[in-house]
């Protein structure tokens, strides 16, 4: 009787301390400025790893992200403690970084967070600028992907894939994320094209040089911006290289070919 209760109490202590290592939850930080996520591991298996735990649901498919054999949760101030994600994408193809979104509903759009493996470790970098711009429940989409390896972040943050970079788009206005439409992008894919309320608001993301055209309401009407835009504007390159929008004149020859969405 005292063998079989020696052997239940080691049973159970050793369940709990597996059970305690399933699961190991993160406070996230913000992003550094220069930052990227690009590290290679120590060891080719200490990798992150996505699991999918439920499917078909009308929000999306629902995965969990470990390291090893732990589960990566976050608790981000006062928000719910996230251990389930939405639509995980590595950002590099060591799978060191994970751009992760959080599978709640607060806030406009549920928060997104990079995790990546620094020094054989997982940590967590918040993606997130306060914002207070009229539009913002229009405009705040989530992820939006620009090419298959290029993705916009709420009008806040563009993030390549496959070298793990972050580039903060620089705002018209620094309290409120861009307050526009994304149209396109250049045909070199740097120059990004929102349609605001008056005008073609242009950021190129590895520059940081901005240029504001203002438009008449005619161009800018919701329904046909995007065609109004092709057909009335070209890109051209500036003194520094980058392209931007400027108006035809009237011998101008469309190409829409330029125009990346």
């Amino acid at each position: 009787m005292r063998t079989s209760l020696i052997a239940l109490f080691l049973s159970v202590a050793l369940f709990s301390c597996k059970q305690e290592k399933i699961e190991k939850t993160y406070k996230p930080r913000a992003l550094a400025a220069g930052e990227s996520f690009n590290d290679f591991p120590k060891d080719k298996g200490d990798a992150l790893k996505i699991a999918k735990v439920d499917s078909g649901r009308k929000e999306g498919d629902l995965f969990v992200l470990k390291f090893r054999d732990t589960a990566i949760l976050i608790q981000d101030d006062q928000r719910p403690l996230a251990n389930k994600f939405y639509q995980p994408k590595f950002l590099n193809s060591q799978k060191t970084a994970a751009l992760i979104q959080v599978a709640d509903s607060s806030g406009l759009v549920s928060p997104f967070y990079i995790v990546s493996l620094k020094n054989e470790k997982p940590e967590v970098i918040k993606l997130d600028r306060p914002s207070n711009g009229a539009n913002d429940r229009k405009i705040t989409v989530g992820l939006q992907e620009l090419s298959l390896s290029t993705i916009l972040v709420n009008n806040d943050y563009i993030i390549t894939l496959i070298n793990g970079k972050v580039y903060p788009l620089k705002r018209q206005n620094e309290a409120e994320r861009i307050q526009g439409q994304f149209l396109f992008s250049s045909g070199d894919r740097k120059t990004l094209i929102f349609a605001t309320a008056k005008s073609l608001y242009q950021i190129n993301y590895i520059t940081g040089e901005t240029v504001n055209l203002t438009a008449p309401a005619s161009i800018l009407d919701p329904a046909t911006v995007a065609t109004n835009v092709q057909q009335n504007y070209h890109f051209k390159e500036n003194a520094k290289g980058s392209l931007f929008l400027e108006k035809n004149d009237d011998n101008k020859i469309v190409d829409i070919s330029e125009f990346r969405k």
